[in-house]
């Protein structure tokens, strides 16, 4: 993974101190399975009764919805042809990400500025990359934060841990999760799969989303597997 700004100046003292107090700022947690967050600049252990398998939630705060299964067609792997596309993300630092992702999946820039979105024609899936943030802690660490805040997400929305993954250059994080009211009045059931990638420092520098459909959880994975082995990020000053 490409990085032009020396070590020196990704940790320097003014950086380090807004990640460490802001890396998943300005966002409630009402928002978080809507915009999905990084969770770069801020540690925190291991939520304790995130059980693989079960529900995280343990402050519900409204009755759990009935689900709904979206029975289109499931997304094939085989189907997929991949191209590779750069698009420039800002955050505390300018970052510009280099990626292989579906060739006909549209590119979409995110607000907050800090993350970019491919999105398959049908909008039901999408690759959601992002950037930008100071590289200071291992992608385990960010997948701990992961597994807290999804813990205090209500039970309407019923997050469910499916897998956990860690490896020597990246961590990965399944679950399902049915998005709010506001978003989905039918409950439509999603699968997700985040993945944290780590630069040559061993911290995390990229996080990345694969969203879809239970029945495109292979086709997801080979997104997400295709775009953690070919991305690059270039940071400048913002």
């Amino acid at each position: 993974m490409a990085r032009t700004l020396t070590r020196r100046t990704m940790l320097g003292a003014g950086l380090l101190t807004l990640a460490g107090a802001g890396g998943a700022g300005g966002y409630g947690a009402g928002l978080f399975l809507t915009e999905e967050p990084s969770l770069a600049g801020t540690a925190a252990p291991l939520p304790v009764g995130s059980i693989l398998g079960t529900p995280t939630t343990q402050t519900p705060t409204v009755p759990p919805r009935k689900v709904t299964y979206d029975d289109s067609p499931a997304l094939e792997t085989d189907d997929l042809r991949y191209t590779t596309r750069t698009f420039t993300v800002t955050d505390m630092l300018r970052s510009r990400i280099s990626v292989r992702v579906p060739s006909d999946w549209a590119y979409t820039k995110q607000d907050p500025p800090k993350s970019g979105r491919f999105t398959d024609r049908t909008k039901k899936r999408w690759i959601r990359i992002e950037a930008g943030f100071t590289i200071t802690r291992p992608p385990a660490d960010s997948l701990a934060a992961r597994l807290k805040q999804l813990a205090g997400i209500s039970a309407a929305q019923m997050v469910k841990i499916l897998a956990q993954d860690v490896q020597e250059k990246h961590a990965t994080l399944t679950y399902t999760y049915v998005p709010d009211e506001e978003l989905s009045p039918q409950g439509i059931l999603r699968y997700v799969v985040v993945r944290w990638v780590a630069d040559e420092s061993g911290n995390c520098a990229v996080e990345m989303s694969s969203t879809g459909l239970p029945q495109d959880k292979d086709a997801l994975m080979d997104v997400l597997d295709h775009a953690s082995d070919s991305v690059e990020r270039r940071d400048s000053q913002v």
